[in-house]
Order: C-alpha cells, then structure tokens, then sequence
C-alpha cells in the first residue's frame, strides 16, 4: 500500500509521506500556480533532493503528511507543522493543494481540520501559526474559517514578479478549536 490512513476524515486522509511521490512534488512545485501561492516561486527542486527531504519529513521539530482522497487514494498535496516548541507548546503549520482543478473544493479546510485536531488533542499544542501572503485571499479565506485569526503583518516584505506584498500571520488557539474532525480515534 502507498499511504497509510493515519488522520481519517470525511473525504481525504492524512498519510505520512511517501517518497515515491517525490516525482508529483517537483512537478506541482515547478508551476507558479502553486509555488506563487506558496511563496516558494524564486526555488528550484529536483526528485532527488525532493526524496531527501520526505525521508526525513518526520522528526522531532516537524511532522508531514501526504493529503489523499479517500475515494480514489489520489494524492492531493501536503500539510504538515513544523517549528515545533514543546515548552512553549506552539508549532507553525503549512499545507498546499496541488493541482488547480481540486483546489477550492473543502479538502485544504478539511486537511486542516484534522492536522489541527492531531496538533491539539495528540501532540499538545496550546498555539498554532501559519504566514501567508497578502495576495492569497484564498489560503486567508480558508485559515479564518477553520478558526485562524490576523495577530500581524509584515509589510512589503514578500517579493514576487516585480511587486512586494505583505507577509500575515495568523494564529490559533486550543481553546479556540472546536470540533472532532478525526474519524478513526479510538478513545
């Protein structure tokens, strides 16, 4: 099997990464429709070090998952936290959807429901961030629906195509998370 349902939703799954789909990254990462909305545009991948990095995509300071369909297995994109503080009990959280036909379908808003839920209720984070950028109403759209709220900005501090934009952050509390969005919990 290429995935694992680790994190079950109502219509994607959570997997740990699987570094036979280092190839699909490199591919989503070389189109500026997605590395524009992910600030990663000025990069350059290749499949080997894409395959590095999966392999140690899972460490103390950081956990990445594949985001699969549960109907056809079909691999969506990747979400993962990272900057993990045990202390402090804060992370920072990233995820991209990566062909253009599956994003503005729910699966960004559910993948994040259920990478938070994991953040919260199993490794015991008190505060989750993320920064995006201002031009990505889309990303900011989906982040307040799912509970992300502006604490600030960094203006003209992102440069793309000739323009600078804004860098925002925005954060999520423990006790502002609502909802059991993991299907397969035991307890």
């Amino acid at each position: 099997m290429k995935y694992f349902k680790k994190l079950i939703g109502e219509r994607i799954y959570l997997s740990p990464m699987n570094v036979e789909d280092a190839e699909q990254y490199v591919e989503w990462f070389s189109d500026f429709r997605t590395t524009d909305g992910v600030g990663k545009s000025a990069d350059l991948m290749n499949v080997d070090a894409e395959r590095q990095w999966i392999a140690n995509s899972v460490n103390a300071n950081e956990m990445n998952f594949a985001i699969v369909s549960l109907e056809n297995d079909e691999l969506l994109g990747s979400c993962g936290f990272m900057n993990v503080d045990r202390k402090d009990r804060r992370c920072e959280v990233g995820i991209f959807i990566g062909k253009e036909e599956n994003r503005n379908h729910g699966y960004g808003t559910e993948a994040l429901n259920l990478l938070l839920d994991f953040c919260f209720n199993y490794q015991n984070m008190h505060n989750v961030h993320l920064c995006v950028r201002s031009f990505n109403e889309r990303a900011i759209s989906c982040y307040r629906k799912v509970g992300f709220k502006v604490y600030g900005r960094r203006r003209e501090s992102f440069f793309l195509n000739g323009k600078y934009y804004d860098h925002v952050y925005m954060d999520i509390l423990d006790s502002e998370f609502n909802g059991s969005f993991i299907k397969n919990k035991y307890i």
